[in-house]
């Protein structure tokens, strides 16, 4: 029997609720764990394990091993469909269990791999193919988790509710902080460059059977069931979410909202921790303190700027915070490099940048879900999202890095965000519409025209 009937919203409040939102943030959050470690080691001892021999050049060293961090984003918007598509027929729940199964397998086998000394070009090749799993694991993951919750949220709080996850990807990048600094800080400098950065690629494999343990529990969400009961299901969602005008919300989510946020968080986070480590010199251990406390700092404002947006809406304050990137990140950089000795001027400058992402990434979960109709949301929201976040923001260490390499400017790297940030901040604000009163309860009529559906705002 259906959870919800038509016009009203979820059943699901206190207890229950908080159920929903720990089962789906506690899995989100060990996938981007997953996914994190590998980025965290880009700069630092990953280069000597599996590209030792790359003609004797430590910058051609590192931006072979960032781009196969960047492999793993590439795909993901391939794991979006894939992924989408079960999820939009079969299920949410039975998608992000087979993701998160995906991805801790996978982040394991890392964790074991052979350096070059020991298998040669077999080892870069293997651990390609294993960032590419997790890419497309990831690609599946974050749209089932979002609209998990935002399926089970009052309308009126969709922004707050969904602001749980979105702080799972910035948690997982501390928690991943916090494991290799610790693990170095155990082990020792030495120990860790020989061995010790395996143990928290294995460590995956507790997390995530803690997290599939937490998720066998939870029930379908009440839009999907109601869907399924009534028979409104798609069973074409890829196709569904490209017809009519659909392809357009799409294409405005991409290039309105998810690029430019993309490019912000991977800056303000991933970008900032390798300028610290290959511009700045600085090592691994006082380079992640820097960032993890920026992390711990700002985490809270994913909450705050996720409530705000149910109250004023989600436009001014994604919008806000690319544009206020956009215009302060050399002024920042500069900054970065004349505060060098300096580590309380460091985590400050790092913080400002987690700040921003925190605006533009704090209500974007609950802008997607709005946008798009029941029976192809999962497909339709986790495309634009995956192929913003994964072309565009994946890319940021690498581009940023190799521009900066090409110019001998440091600062010029800074120009690739920037110039997607300012785009995506005109594109959003002159085509896209508010959608914070959007309400997806009374939005029953799944079969309606995609377009009127999905545009419905005061």
């Amino acid at each position: 029997m259906s959870q919800a009937v038509a016009g009203r919203e979820p059943q699901a409040h206190g207890f229950a609720l908080t159920k929903i939102i720990f089962a789906s943030s506690a899995g989100t959050l060990i996938e981007w764990y997953d996914f994190y470690i590998f980025g965290v080691l880009a700069a630092s001892v990953l280069p000597d394990i599996f590209f030792p021999n790359a003609e004797g050049n430590e910058v051609l060293s590192l931006l072979l091993t960032l781009a196969t961090f960047w492999t793993g984003f590439v795909v993901r918007p391939f794991g979006a469909a894939v992924f989408g598509r079960i999820g939009d027929i079969t299920g949410r729940k039975f998608t992000f269990m087979m993701t998160i199964s995906i991805m801790g397998v996978s982040t394991f086998l890392i964790g074991l791999l052979p350096g070059a000394d020991s298998i040669g070009i077999l080892a870069p090749i293997l651990l390609v193919i294993l960032r590419i799993a997790q890419g497309l694991a990831l690609g599946g993951e974050y749209g089932g988790a979002a609209i998990y919750v935002a399926e089970h949220s009052p309308d009126k709080q969709r922004g707050f509710y969904t602001s749980y996850i979105q702080t799972t990807a910035t948690i997982g990048l501390l928690l991943a902080l916090i494991v290799i600094v610790g693990d170095q800080l155990i082990v020792g400098e030495e120990a860790f460059a020989s061995w010790g950065w395996r143990i928290p690629f294995l460590l995956s494999a507790v997390l995530v059977g803690i997290s599939l343990y937490v998720r066998w529990s939870l029930q379908e969400t009440p839009l999907f069931t109601k869907m399924k009961d009534e028979g409104k299901g798609s069973t074409k969602p890829i196709s569904d979410s490209f017809s009519g005008g659909a392809w357009k919300l799409m294409a405005l989510a991409l290039f309105g909202a998810t690029a430019g946020q993309a490019v912000v968080w991977y800056t303000g986070q991933f970008y900032a921790l390798t300028f610290l480590q290959s511009v700045m010199g600085i090592e691994l251990l006082p380079a992640s303190i820097i960032v993890g406390t920026a992390l711990i700092l700002a985490t809270p404002f994913f909450l705050i700027f996720g409530r705000l947006s149910d109250k004023i809406g989600r436009k001014p304050i994604i919008m806000g915070g690319m544009l206020i990137a956009a215009i302060t990140y050399i002024p920042i950089y500069n900054a970065m490099q004349s505060f060098a000795d300096n580590s309380f001027m460091l985590t400050l400058l790092v913080f400002i940048q987690v700040l921003y992402v925190t605006m533009v990434y704090g209500p974007i979960a609950a802008f997607l879900v709005e946008l798009f109709p029941t029976n192809v949301r999962y497909t339709s929201l986790s495309l634009p999202y995956h192929i913003g976040n994964g072309w565009f923001g994946g890319g940021v260490p690498f581009i940023a890095t190799f521009i900066a390499e090409r110019t001998g400017n440091p600062i010029s790297g800074l120009f690739y965000p920037i110039g997607v940030a300012a785009i995506s901040f005109g594109i959003g604000m002159f085509f896209i519409k508010e959608t914070k009163d959007v309400r997806i309860w009374e939005d029953t009529d799944i079969s309606e025209a995609p377009v009127k559906a999905k545009l419905r705002t005061n």
